[in-house]
């Protein structure tokens, strides 16, 4: 079989690999919607690593947002402190809790419009919330995301979103989410940003970035 010439072709061979290779998971441990987006706030400019370490005694004194909504500020800086910028995350993280009791009795809402109207929640966070919590269409481009989509010539795009745009109308609505978490897991274990291990990618054949970097 010969090397994918297009954009779509490289998609769908893309895709197929991957696959195979990783089970599409969100390391970012949770129990429930909630604590998803409470997890998805907190990974801004952090680790998954650190986040997951950090969220068990965080909600322990908050797991709803009930809770959250009541919490006292100094309190919630205390507890995501490790995570960076934790002032205006914990600033976030209460007045989302506050505004998910306003206006969604105290529910995370399904539809992105609704999500990206939340306190600390962006397009990124409101597709890892509707394609991992809820199983619906989304496609969170992050660093990695984007780093693989150039590499593999799918787009010369810098910004996120319209990123999104350009890998959408190439995976299947329902598979968006998984395709994401694929690239992620490949682009933490395998495309690093500096020195890729191209000699060991499954897409080494086709990648017209391979061995370039």
């Amino acid at each position: 079989m010969g090397k994918p010439r297009s954009p779509a072709g490289r998609a769908a061979l893309l895709h197929a690999r991957l696959e195979k290779e990783y089970d599409a998971h969100c390391e970012l441990v949770h129990g429930n919607a909630f604590e998803l987006l409470v997890a998805t706030i907190l990974s801004a400019q952090c680790t998954d690593v650190r986040v997951n370490a950090t969220t068990p005694a965080l909600f322990d004194y908050y797991p709803d947002s009930s809770a959250m909504a009541s919490a006292e500020l100094a309190h919630l800086e205390e507890l995501v402190r490790s995570t960076g910028f934790y002032r205006n995350k914990a600033k976030n993280l209460r007045r989302m809790a506050n505004q998910l009791l306003d206006s969604h009795n105290g529910e995370v809402p399904e539809s992105r419009k609704d999500l990206v109207e939340l306190a600390g929640v962006g397009r990124k966070t409101a597709n890892v919330i509707r394609s991992v919590a809820f199983g619906l269409p989304g496609l969170p481009v992050d660093t990695h995301v984007g780093r693989l989509a150039r590499r593999l010539c799918l787009t010369d795009e810098e910004d996120p979103e319209r990123i999104e745009m350009v890998l959408n109308p190439l995976i299947p609505e329902k598979e968006r989410g998984e395709f994401s978490l694929r690239l992620i897991l490949h682009g933490r274990q395998v495309c690093f940003a500096r020195k890729p291990s191209c000699d060991v990618c499954l897409l080494n054949d086709f990648c017209p970035s391979a061995f370039m970097v």
